[in-house]
C-alpha cells in the first residue's frame, strides 16, 4: 500500500507579488514550487510525512515575513 501525500498551499496576496516571489523561491526546498497566481504569491509543498509539511510552512512562513519586510524597503 502506497502512502498518500500531504499537500499545503499558502497564497499570499502582495502589492509586488512577482518580486516577492523572486525574492522568496531561493529557499525552497526541492518539495516545494512558487509562483505568482492571481496577483498572489502561491506556494504548494507537498511530502509524504505531515510534520515535514508543517516544519516546511512554518519555515516558509518566516522567510515570507523577512522578503516582505525587505521588499517593502526596497521598492517603496
Amino acid at each position: 500500500m502506497s502512502e498518500l501525500a500531504v499537500e499545503g498551499v499558502i497564497m499570499t496576496r502582495h502589492r509586488h507579488s512577482k518580486e516577492m516571489t523572486g525574492s522568496i523561491q531561493p529557499d525552497n526546498l526541492s518539495s516545494m514550487t512558487t509562483g505568482v497566481e492571481d496577483g498572489c504569491v502561491k506556494t504548494v509543498i507537498r511530502s509524504q510525512n505531515i510534520r515535514s509539511v508543517i516544519a516546511s510552512v512554518d519555515d516558509y512562513l518566516m522567510n515570507l515575513g523577512i522578503a516582505e519586510e525587505i521588499c517593502s524597503y526596497a521598492l517603496h
